[in-house]
């Protein structure tokens, strides 16, 4: 009687499949998206992708705002009337994110203030 459990295995397996599952997708953060859209606003002609066998639709139908590729134009146009597209796209139209020299200022760890300089003699 008694040994290991027989499940132990199973959850352990189920456990690192869903990290893998989760890691698969990285999203750009909300920083890199919003540099990428400034970037393309101080161009004044969008270019066209280019063709790449690894994405879905060639990788010819994307979503800044998402960070996302799809396969069709009609599943891009239905992304584009979802709820979090829209909601994604008012996060991007509102203030700057933060960015590590606002933390380090919060933090009091930005750049000194040593007061006037004195004038030496």
């Amino acid at each position: 009687m008694g040994g290991k459990c027989p499940h132990r295995k199973v959850k352990k397996r189920r456990l690192s499949h869903k990290t893998a599952r989760r890691t698969k997708f990285q999203l750009k953060g909300d920083d890199a998206v919003y540099d990428e859209l400034l970037k393309l606003a101080e161009e004044k002609e969008a270019k066209p992708l280019p063709p790449d066998e690894d994405l879905p639709g060639l990788g010819q139908f994307y979503c800044l705002h998402c960070d996302r590729y799809f396969a069709s134009e009609g599943v891009m146009d239905e992304h584009f009337r979802s709820k979090r597209h829209k909601k994604r796209m008012k996060l991007m139209k509102g203030p700057a994110p933060h960015t590590q020299l606002d933390a380090d200022l919060a933090a009091g760890m930005g750049m000194p203030d040593n007061g006037p300089k004195l004038m030496s003699m």
